[in-house]
């Protein structure tokens, strides 16, 4: 019972448990029914349920906006929609209506700020003008000095009236023995030549002197073939060939006979030259009237001072030395302290012979012979043997004819030359008699020793030296009374070798431009009259600019790189036209007030004053002194009291500009982008481009429009001498030459302008090089690197003043520029040597930059292997050329705290090197 009891109890959970299970299964059955067949069924009837009667109305059916819109709130959702369409649409055309007005006032706004900045430049433009005249009233107001026109020439008559002769023709002056009526200050100092077949002795004149005479004169500046405006008539006269002898009384019919003697010859010249030492005196015994006469040989008696002159001998007829056979002038000291050849014959026979008859006339005795205790007195140097010195007072050869008591020349030419060029100094024994005031034999041995360096040192105070109203010869000989013979060895002992320099520089410097060729040796003594008349000098020709027509586009953009200098201006852009440099108008003051100055004293062909920033022959734009008479504007302060350092250049010319220089050859697309980088730059008057290729610019070329004039000029030949030309397009003081592919920043340019303007004589520039001597060699080298020390400043990116733009193209030997030519290169290293030599100073190099080559630009010459061989080449020729290094070194250079510390605008007044 108890099993059957156990077993029903357990029986029933286990039926609950089947009968749950079959109820779960069940309702999930039913629950799947009627989720998956109700819809179904549902969706079946209600897509069929509208096909069962066609003829009604379709519940499910989609309906038309129309037919919604029948229901009440639908409509209305309607009406709204559609009013708010339309609003949408009315105001997205308020819209676009008000974008088109914003568009044209923003127009319109635009316009206004150009007018504006077009109105202030125009006032800022018409103050500039106002306060310029009214500067320029205030200064012609003080300086009370009109500018002049020149006055019209007045011609003399062609029948002139004979005016009295003085007492004594031997008393001959300008004032009383010159017309000078017919030479007015502003005549030019017309000069006229007689024609050689005009008179008979022409044809006794030796055929070399007459050849060289007449291409000079074909060339000289001051030569006219009118004779009736003539101020001075030259008649060459001598010297005659061979032993020719012209007698006195021939002569002298012959010279009254000419066209415009005019019975007295007064404005003419009488030019005997000198080739040899027994060179006759044509004149002596001749009645010359008023006529001035210049031969080397002179009487005390026959001379009258500042009437007649004595000019250097006529040795060459080359149109320029042999730089090559010249001596360099360093070292100093030479093998021998001083050397002397030469011996004295009374009874030498001279050519002169009739000299005796004169000295007879002369009244008194002549003062004691000292020649005896002269060549003791060296003797006894010579034995001492404290100094190496050579004196010969008997010739190994027959010694050349010369004048009775005069040292007669040993020997050839030759071989005096280099016993000249072993000596320091060469005695010079004047004439023992001292009525002998100038002889050709005495002009014989200054001109040799000038040629090779030897100092010379003359014995006899009494002499005159060629051209001694004009030149200071103590600046390059030692004269001393034959009395000081014993105390001669102690004097040149006693001069320290930086005066030796000095005396051998100015001696070949007076050498090279009165001595040295024929047409120097006539130029000086035109010029030597022409100084005495007070008449200026005729200035230096500009080189013409014959200019390229070309086409200017759209205005160049303005190089970021270029301009960005921070928050520094580089100063105003001015907004007047181009600026020249001021005028300079003191010639005939320069001229009288001038006439003795060292270095500058002698009056050559164009005034060549070396050491001087004067030269009252060049324009008036090449004077260095002619920067200072600009007019400095009332208010404009003094001192640090001035504008700040950013408003305005500053200094005594507070008013100037500077002309870029620009060489090019064939690189159209380089140089386009160069001028390009030139756009807004202050202070700039004009662009030169010197297009050195014989074909012209491309017709389609297009060139950028910088603001200010581009001229462009065509050259004669491809040279690099072209850059230095003084084109008559340039009218400022300031040049700044610049290669076509030199990149350079604006504030870098108007830092150089800054500083070429506190030193005008020299150049300033950027890339800085260097010279070095080569001791393996013995030889001078070109160095371009990296240095502390410079001696030069290339010429691709520097700024000079347009005065050596003259010098090197008309001064500088011709030798140079033909080197230039010849290798096509070391143009910029002639510059520096030429400054170097004039005013014996450094370059001044501007800033850290050592390049300034453009990045991705062609390559240029320097880049050919064979261009820093060249360049030692050229080197060690121009230092034959001037006779020694001029180039100086130095390790001073210039940067701007300015341009490196911002500083608050109220303390930029200050501008400081270091």
């Amino acid at each position: 019972m108890l099993r059957n009891g156990v077993v029903g109890n357990v029986g029933q959970p286990c039926m609950l448990r089947w009968s749950n299970r079959i109820r779960l299964t069940w309702l999930s059955f039913t629950l799947f029914i009627i989720l998956v067949f109700f819809p179904l069924i549902a969706h079946y009837y209600l897509t069929t349920i509208d096909n069962l009667d066609d003829s009604g109305p379709r519940i499910f059916e989609p309906r038309s906006g129309n037919a919604l819109c029948e229901v009440k709130h639908v409509q209305d959702l309607c009406r709204i929609r559609e009013s708010v369409s339309e609003e949408l649409l009315q105001l997205e055309a308020k819209r676009q209506e008000l974008n088109s007005e914003i568009a044209k006032l923003n127009l319109k706004i635009e316009s206004c700020k150009k007018s504006i900045e077009n109105a202030k430049q125009d006032l800022l433009q018409l103050k500039n003008v106002i306060s310029q005249t009214e500067h320029s009233y205030k200064e012609l107001v003080a300086q009370n000095q009109p500018k002049l026109s020149l006055p019209i020439r007045l011609l003399p008559e062609k029948d002139e009236t004979n005016f009295p002769l003085p007492k004594s023709p031997n008393s001959c002056r300008l004032h009383s023995c010159f017309d000078y009526s017919r030479c007015p200050l502003t005549s030019g100092f017309p000069v006229y030549i007689y024609p050689l077949d005009q008179y008979q002795f022409s044809a006794l004149i030796d055929p070399l002197i007459k050849q060289a005479f007449l291409e000079t004169a074909r060339t000289n500046i001051y030569v006219t073939n009118n004779p009736h405006i003539a101020c001075v008539y030259v008649v060459l006269i001598g010297e005659l060939q061979g032993s020719t002898v012209l007698k006195s009384i021939d002569l002298e019919k012959q010279l009254h006979s000419l066209s415009y003697w005019r019975s007295d010859g007064h404005n003419h010249l009488l030019i005997n030259l000198s080739r040899k030492s027994q060179t006759q005196n044509l004149l002596y015994n001749v009645s010359t009237g008023r006529a001035m006469v210049a031969q080397s040989t002179f009487y005390d008696m026959q001379y009258r001072p500042g009437f007649d002159l004595i000019p250097s001998p006529f040795i060459h007829a080359m149109s320029e030395p042999n730089f090559l056979e010249i001596p360099p002038q360093v070292p100093v000291k030479r093998k021998y302290l001083f050397s002397f050849q030469g011996e004295k014959i009374e009874s030498l026979m001279s050519s002169l012979q009739e000299a005796r008859s004169f000295e007879e006339e002369i009244e008194g005795n002549a003062p004691a012979d000292y020649d005896d205790r002269i060549i003791a007195t060296l003797k006894a140097v010579q034995d001492s043997k404290l100094d190496l010195v050579l004196v010969e007072f008997t010739c190994k050869n027959q010694p050349r004819p010369a004048l009775p008591t005069e040292w007669a020349l040993c020997g050839e030419r030759a071989d005096r030359l280099e016993l000249l060029k072993l000596s320091t100094f060469v005695l010079i024994i004047t004439p023992g008699n001292s009525h002998l005031i100038a002889s050709t034999g005495c002009s014989m041995r200054l001109f040799e020793a000038l040629e090779v360096g030897a100092i010379p040192v003359i014995l006899g105070e009494h002499v005159q030296l060629p051209y001694h109203d004009t030149i200071h010869w103590s600046e390059a000989a030692l004269v001393v009374p034959k009395p000081r013979i014993t105390e001669v060895h102690f004097l040149l002992r006693s001069i320290s070798d930086s005066d030796l320099l000095n005396m051998r520089h100015q001696g070949r410097f007076l050498w090279e431009t009165y001595f040295s060729t024929s047409d120097n040796v006539l130029s000086a003594i035109l010029s030597t009259v022409r100084t005495r008349l007070q008449i200026p000098a005729a200035p230096i020709p500009e080189e013409p600019s014959k200019e390229i027509p070309h086409k200017t586009g759209k205005t160049a953009g303005t190089d970021p790189n270029m301009a960005d200098t921070g928050d520094l201006d580089l100063g105003p852009v001015e907004t007047e036209p181009p600026y020249a440099s001021p005028k300079y108008l003191r010639n005939f003051t320069v001229t009288v007030r001038d006439t003795y100055r060292a270095w500058n004293t002698a009056p050559g062909p164009f005034h060549l004053f070396p050491h001087t920033p004067l030269d009252p022959t060049l324009p008036s734009e090449a004077k260095f002194l002619g920067s200072g008479t600009g007019f400095r504007p009332i208010g404009a302060g003094a001192g640090g009291s001035g504008k700040e350092f950013q408003a305005a250049l500053g200094g005594n010319v507070p008013r100037e500009q500077f002309t870029v220089v620009m060489l090019t050859y064939e690189r159209e697309e380089v140089l386009m982008n160069s001028l390009e980088r030139l756009n807004g730059l202050p202070y700039l008057n004009k662009v030169v481009v010197v297009w050195n290729s014989p074909k012209p610019p491309s017709e389609d070329l297009i060139w950028p429009d910088i603001g200010v004039p581009i001229v462009v000029v065509r050259t004669e030949k491809n040279s690099l001498n072209n850059r230095f030309l003084p084109w008559d397009t340039i009218e400022t003081e300031a040049i700044l030459s610049i290669d076509d592919d030199a990149h350079l920043r604006h504030d870098e340019i108007m830092f150089g302008f800054r500083v070429w303007r506190e030193a005008r004589d020299r150049i300033v520039g950027f890339p800085g090089r260097y010279h070095a001597w080569d001791m393996t060699h013995q030889s001078w080298l070109y160095n371009s690197n990296y240095s502390c020390e410079l001696s030069m400043v290339l010429t691709g990116a520097a700024f000079f003043h347009k005065y050596y733009a003259y010098l090197y193209s008309y001064i500088m030997p011709q030798a140079i520029r033909d080197m230039v030519d010849e290798y096509i290169n070391c143009e910029d290293i002639a510059m520096n040597f030429l400054v170097s030599h004039i005013t014996r100073k450094p370059p001044i190099k501007v800033t850290s930059r050592w390049t300034f080559r453009c990045p991705g630009c062609p390559q240029a010459l320097s880049h050919d292997d064979s261009h820093f061989h060249e360049r030692h080449k050229c080197i060690n020729f121009f230092v034959k050329v001037y006779g020694y290094m001029p180039l100086l070194y130095t390790q001073f250079r210039v940067d701007s705290v300015l341009f490196k510390t911002r500083l608050p605008h109220d303390k930029t007044k200050c501008f400081k090197f270091i």
